[in-house]
């Protein structure tokens, strides 16, 4: 695979300087744009102000799914449309997503058929996308497959299918995707300011290295507003006063370690006292449990959970299970924002729309935000399909539903077990591994306790513009997520590795190590301190 850094990047940034469609935005939906651009021949530039996936895109649940709770809402188009997409989601990059079977606990003879029923509908909306018959479980059975489960009351339960993935690897394949096809991709760039002509429709931006503060500008027929809980910011600058678009809705999860929740079967609560759905869920040998609904007044780029929250986490954890976790016990507490599209005098984010929205300002700017990841194909064919009109582009039909994403692998690293550490990789699996055994010291893990070669931290910074050691540690490995005071201490290692990919010296490292040891404790409960 040839080398994709930012350096590289950035100079194909500034020498072509105009292009069809210039994509703000570097998570889910930006870089799906991208990708469904590039694949229709289109040249497409990308930019980014923080990391890839920085954002709303690595803090989902980590489902792909129809949304259950959407069906009993009466929500069929957005449901049938969500199963649609997760099967060609999961179709599309079989290396991280995959068919996960989920358990809904029943405490009375009527959620118990109310919950099947309601299943049945889900799998017959699914059709061909399918990934499984639900099912009625007896207690027994129930018990089998959540054995941590409280037991007071139970009387059964109803097994379904849904999808599970890796967020934070998706971000980053995607964008691999994008540059494959020929799009530019260019990570800490911002737009610093909209470029319109005399009358008035956008030509293109000035944006901001913030590597080294430098600015240029750079010309195209559109531009694509795709910043997540961002996309007022960036509509103000168009229409001075504009109206807000979004309502920020928070949403936290804590980890816990797998003896909280063993076995291979998620479970989902379908309705806990604040209205949300609650899921336990086995991820990458620890248990996610989330998630919550908070209305916050502003966005921020690195949410923290609310002592609230928290609780009410933690609550309900230790209501539903036979281990009631305690702080010590906590590994990672992550939030994450959603941008839900707004209507006029609604206060309760857990009843906003969870479908998305494309508006056209009058200076030309598209902008799309809303959804969720699972459905973050069909929003970017929906975004491209206006931005051809917009930018007066010949229409070309979009090829992303059955179009792999880099790294898909049709064997498939997990059914070889040298290979089955690095399955995340799919198809570099392969060559991360080579390097490990061929390079000296390759082989060695960053810390006792993460999953992650001295090879992949290299790879990251080659491959995958990794630049600080929070892109290794937070999105390229999930290590921050899942285990915050294993990856502080993992942090001078990764720390060290990047600068000398980077040429860059002492104070560097000092700094990044700093940086990101004060970022990991946001991440432990509070009264939590990292190891010094």
């Amino acid at each position: 695979m040839d080398e994709i850094t930012r350096h590289s990047q950035l100079a194909r940034l500034r020498e072509q300087g105009v292009f069809d469609l210039l994509v703000v935005g570097g998570g889910a939906t930006g870089l799906g744009t991208a990708v469904d651009a590039a694949k229709r021949g289109h040249r497409v530039a990308l930019v980014e102000r923080y990391d890839f996936g920085k954002g709303t895109s690595s803090r989902s649940t980590k489902l792909v799914h129809g949304g259950v709770r959407y069906l009993r809402q009466g929500n069929i188009r957005l449901v049938r449309e969500a199963l649609r997409e997760r099967g060609r989601f999961i179709r599309n990059a079989p290396h991280l997503a995959r068919d996960l079977e989920f358990v809904i606990p029943a405490w009375s003879r009527f959620d118990r058929a109310f919950y099947g029923v309601g299943l049945k509908a889900y799998d017959f909306l699914a059709g061909r996308w399918s990934l499984g018959a639900s099912r009625l479980l007896d207690r027994q059975e129930t018990l089998r497959r959540l054995p941590t489960l409280d037991t007071a009351g139970l009387r059964g339960g109803v097994l379904y299918h849904d999808g599970q993935f890796d967020d934070g690897r998706m971000t980053i394949n995607l964008m691999q995707t994008a540059v494959e096809l020929g799009a530019v991709a260019v990570n800490y760039c911002e737009c610093a300011r909209l470029l319109p002509d005399s009358t008035g429709r956008l030509t293109g931006a000035v944006l901001r290295d913030r590597e080294d503060g430098e600015t240029f500008t750079l010309r195209a027929k559109a531009v694509i507003n795709a910043t997540g809980v961002f996309v007022d910011e960036l509509r103000a600058r168009e229409v001075e006063g504009a109206r807000g678009m979004v309502a920020v809705s928070q949403g936290i999860h804590i980890v816990l370690p797998r003896r909280f929740l063993p076995g291979d079967c998620a479970l989902m609560i379908p309705k806990t006292s604040d209205g949300r759905v609650l899921f336990a869920v086995p991820w990458h040998g620890a248990v996610i449990v989330g998630t919550t609904d908070t209305p916050v007044r502003e966005a921020n780029v690195e949410p923290r959970a609310l002592p609230q929250e928290y609780a009410f986490v933690m609550e309900c954890a230790a209501k539903h299970l036979t281990r009631e976790p305690r702080d010590e016990d906590v590994l990672s507490v992550f939030a994450g924002l959603r941008p839900l599209v707004r209507r006029d005098r609604e206060t309760n984010t857990a009843a906003l729309s969870r479908g998305h929205a494309i508006t056209i300002g009058r200076s030309g700017l598209i902008t799309v935000t809303g959804g969720k990841w699972t459905t973050y194909r069909q929003m970017a064919q929906e975004v491209v399909d206006h931005a051809e009109t917009v930018a007066g582009l010949a229409p070309r039909p979009s090829g992303t539903a059955d179009f792999p994403i880099h790294g898909a692998d049709p064997g498939g690293a997990r059914e070889d077990s040298r290979l089955a550490r690095l399955a995340l990789y799919g198809s570099d699996a392969r060559e991360i591994s080579s390097r490990e055994a061929a390079e000296p010291g390759a082989s060695a893990m960053i810390h006792p306790e993460l999953s992650c070669s001295v090879a992949e931290v290299r790879w990251h910074a080659r491959h995958e513009m990794a630049m600080t050691v929070e892109d290794v540690l937070s999105r390229r490995t999930r290590a921050l997520l899942l285990n915050a005071r294993a990856a502080a201490e993992a942090a001078p290692v990764v720390a060290a590795l990047l600068a000398r990919e980077r040429g860059k010296g002492e104070a560097w490292v000092h700094e990044q190590v700093t940086a990101f040891r004060a970022l990991a404790q946001g991440y432990l409960p509070a009264g939590s301190s990292l190891p010094r």
